[in-house]
């Protein structure tokens, strides 16, 4: 391995409007290794890419690539020199075929000069090829998926002469069965000798494919070491300043009453039926695989998922099936697994979101009534909403925020039920805490939670009862003095997967693994 490091960048320094974000920070790449780059969102670690990347100059510091020093560096001369970036927000160009795409302002031509397409579509396979992965080069970009238009243009990047390579949360927008596939050709980019830095929330990624890792906390750095020398706890630990363990203190008792019941529910005529109920104050986890139907069912008790037949009731007053109005006026609320396509708008205020659902509420003839802001106001500081004020977009907030956006909206109005699924995908780890603090605080205050989970740390740390669902149905169920034993996590994979083995479950759960 080289002494000198691909990338390397000491003494950053940045604030903007007088707030610091980056205190002298340093951290290098060197060829063949990833490095993971972690921390809380608002730790710096975008800023630090930025800056590396030549995106933003540094209040103070230096940038070095291959031991030269970068007096101002810029994109074009960072590209010149082989340092790219992948950024979270894909920016192909649709309406182009993949290997125009990949040959955009590098064409290859003839001897006359007219583009060589053909040549152009035979060099686009050969660099596809390098990655596993079979993409039709005359494919428009506008019709492939998150995840291949990721290779595509991490395959434009290294075939430009890439040696330093930044992913900025790649697998935070790609489906999990995608995420092998992307995790491939990172390992395989570092055997050609790429240098990596990887951004994500995830610690099984970090665990999967980091060498070295790297953790900001308030724009400093507070770990710089090999992945084999950091236990999942202690990064954990370094990222949010406090023990793992203090995000899942114990949950609070139940009370004895049925909130809400569902009986004989299902999603197509030939279906599985679902039957639930939830305590005031429970917290209820729905555990299973990927594609087990966790998010199906709770899509249809709120009513935007249709359902063939089946009862729900709360507070033993029927809801209507397929109506979501009539579930929120009810009581009910549903806090979506994609927040960005399906649970905000983006372009709009925090306000604006905030007040979406109850705009009725909120208006006379057409007009929206003063009280619309001071309502969104209180809700919002009830979650701790980090925002200038809710005029603020909501594009431009933290994941975290973000959620805690849509969550702040239900208690506006009389929630009585709360529909979460994946409520703490794509935050990091100090938001994910402050997001189950209201989930405990919500259900503590008499609150039914439903709660969809694929983090296993969550799902049995912060629920009272796991119900594990297979094929649309629930096939077993956990209490919590169960979720409390060791082999807990074992035991819902080994359920959630079907194995017949089910040594150690209780017989209420063998009952209905053979029904």
């Amino acid at each position: 391995m080289t002494t000198v490091p691909a990338l390397e960048v000491r003494d950053l320094v940045k604030g903007f409007g007088g707030v610091p974000v980056l205190r002298g920070l340093s951290f290098e790449l060197r060829a063949g290794r990833v490095v993971a780059l972690v921390g809380e969102n608002g730790a710096g670690k975008s800023t630090a890419m930025k800056i590396a990347t030549g995106q933003l100059r540094a209040d103070s510091g230096q940038v070095y690539v291959a031991g030269e020093l970068l007096s101002q560096p810029d994109p074009m001369q960072l590209r010149k020199l082989g340092v790219t970036i992948i950024p979270q927000e894909l920016a192909p160009y649709p309406d182009l075929t993949v290997y125009e795409n990949l040959f955009v302002g590098r064409e290859l031509r003839t001897r006359l000069g007219t583009l060589d397409r053909r040549e152009m579509v035979a060099e686009a396979r050969k660099m596809l090829a390098v990655f596993d992965v079979d993409i039709d080069p005359h494919l428009r970009m506008g019709r492939m998926s998150v995840a291949l238009t990721q290779i595509v243009e991490i395959a434009k990047a290294t075939t430009w002469g890439a040696k330093v390579l930044f992913l900025d949360e790649p697998s935070s927008s790609i489906p999990e069965r995608e995420v092998a596939r992307l995790h491939a050709v990172v390992r395989k980019l570092r055997d050609h000798g790429v240098a990596m830095l990887y951004t994500t929330h995830r610690m099984e990624e970090i665990k999967a494919l980091a060498d070295q890792i790297v953790v900001l906390r308030d724009g400093q750095l507070v770990m710089d070491v090999p992945i084999d020398d950091a236990t999942e706890d202690e990064i954990v630990k370094a990222m949010i300043g406090r023990e793992l363990g203090t995000l899942f203190p114990r949950t609070a008792p139940v009370l004895p009453e049925v909130a809400y019941e569902v009986r004989g529910l299902r999603l197509s005529r030939n279906g599985p039926q679902v039957d639930l109920s939830v305590r005031r104050g429970e917290i209820l986890g729905l555990g299973g695989l990927v594609g087990a139907g966790r998010t199906e069912i709770v899509e249809a008790m709120f009513g935007i998922r249709r359902s063939v037949e089946g009862n729900v009731e709360l507070d033993g007053k029927r809801v209507p099936r397929n109506a979501p109005a009539a579930a929120i006026r009810a009581g009910v609320a549903f806090v979506p697994e994609d927040r960005k396509g399906a649970g905000l708008v983006l372009t709009r205020s925090i306000l604006d979101n905030g007040s979406l659902p109850h705009l009725r509420s909120f208006t006379t003839a057409g007009w929206l009534l003063p009280r619309r802001r001071k309502a969104v106001e209180e809700a919002t500081k009830a979650v701790s909403v980090r925002c200038r004020s809710i005029d603020q977009l909501v594009g431009t907030l933290s994941g975290g925020n973000q959620q805690k956006v849509v969550l702040s909206r239900w208690l506006i109005h009389n929630t009585k039920v709360l529909l979460l699924d994946e409520p703490t995908r794509g935050v990091d780890v100090g938001a994910r805490g402050e997001i189950y603090d209201i989930i405990r605080d919500l259900a503590s205050s008499g609150l039914a939670v439903i709660l969809v989970s694929s983090d296993m740390p969550e799902l049995i740390g912060l629920t009272h009862r796991v119900l594990v669902v297979r094929a649309g149905a629930a096939v077993a169920e956990l209490s919590r003095e169960e979720l409390d034993r060791e082999d807990a996590p074992e035991r819902i994979f080994r359920l959630a997967s079907g194995q017949t083995d089910l040594g150690g479950v209780p017989q209420s759960a063998r009952t209905k693994e053979s029904q």
